[in-house]
Formats: C-alpha cells, structure tokens, sequence
C-alpha cells in the first residue's frame, strides 16, 4: 500500500517562522490561497488528520469528498518554552543552542524531544495504516511528525533534517509490514 504524508497549509506563524506545535491557529490567508490552487483528489474517501484546525482545514481543501479521521497522537510537538518563538531570535539563548545542537533528541524546556514524539505518532501512525485494509492512506499532519515518522521509519536512513518537508508538500512512501513493523520505502517528494 502506498501512503501520502503532507504536511498542512501554511499559518501566520509559519509564516513568521515561529516554533508552532500546540498552538491551534489557522491557515493563514496566503497558506488557504495555496492549497485553494493546488491539486483537489475528490476521490480519496478518507484522510487522517491530527486534531489540529490546520491539518483539517488543508485536508478540506485537497479532499473535499473525504471523510477525516482525527487521530490525536499525530498532533504536532510540543516546542514548550519555544512555542511561538523564532529561531533567530533565540540564536544566543544556550538552552536553543542545547537543543539546536542535539537536533532535538533532548526536548526544549517544557517541550517533546524526537523520542517522546516517536514514542506517540510512530505507533498511531502504524495503527492507522493497519485500519485501511490494505488500501492507500492520506495523512495531512505536520512537519516535525513527519520528520519523526521518516526518521524512525523511513528507508533508506537520512540525516533527520533531510526528512524536512515546505508546507503542502510531503512524501509518497511504500509501506511494508514485515513481522509486525512497518518500513516506509520508494519514498518520493511530492509537493502541491
């Protein structure tokens, strides 16, 4: 079975490339205009979305006939005390620095690291190809979860910032279940 991973439209906090994970805000008005005038698949009948507005508004917009399957664990991460912040803003705070330099396996302060979002979306993603029966799957998620998702999944093996995806884009993967696991390969960027 094959597998769409997108990441959502752009909010105004993408847009001012803030840390955005638990705050729930809308596309913004040029992100809405975007995945307007992208490609529309009427025909795909279910797409797995995070309980976030902004997965559900995109997923509205790209499959106007599909039902949405809100899956909780495939929730942004928590960036914490950096929510809302800007990494340039931050660039001489040595917590950001800690964190940046451990490309997020520690968390921020107050914040998920990689694992502790592993540890959630991995199986909730998993679970969710399960329930489709064998047929292609939609998710529209965010872009740290599907970093996570590739990174821990995905080959061949990249450096976790390779997996880094623009807003409406994402991959299209192969997924194979092999004793109880499931690797993501034929893995190919798609963009919207």
């Amino acid at each position: 079975m094959r597998a769409l991973l997108i990441r959502h439209g752009q909010t105004r906090g993408n847009a001012a490339e803030e840390f955005i994970g638990s705050t729930d805000e809308p596309l913004s008005p040029a992100g809405r205009e975007k995945a307007e005038n992208a490609k529309k698949d009427p025909s795909v009948k279910r797409v797995f979305v995070s309980p976030m507005l902004r997965t559900r508004e995109t997923a509205s917009i790209l499959f106007p006939n599909a039902e949405q399957t809100i899956v909780p664990d495939l929730r942004e991460m928590d960036f914490g005390e950096f929510e809302r912040l800007k990494a340039a803003d931050m660039e001489n705070d040595p917590r950001y620095i800690a964190w940046s330099d451990c490309a997020g396996l520690e968390g921020p302060p107050g914040g998920e690291s990689r694992g502790d979002v592993a540890s959630r979306a991995v199986p909730a993603f998993t679970d969710a190809l399960r329930g489709c029966s064998g047929e292609d799957a939609v998710f529209v998620i965010h872009g740290a979860v599907i970093m996570v998702l590739m990174d821990v999944l995905g080959e061949p093996k990249k450096d976790f910032f390779d997996w880094w995806t623009p807003n409406i884009g994402g991959f299209s993967v192969e997924c194979i279940e092999k004793d109880g696991s499931i690797t993501l390969t034929d893995v190919k960027r798609i963009q919207f």
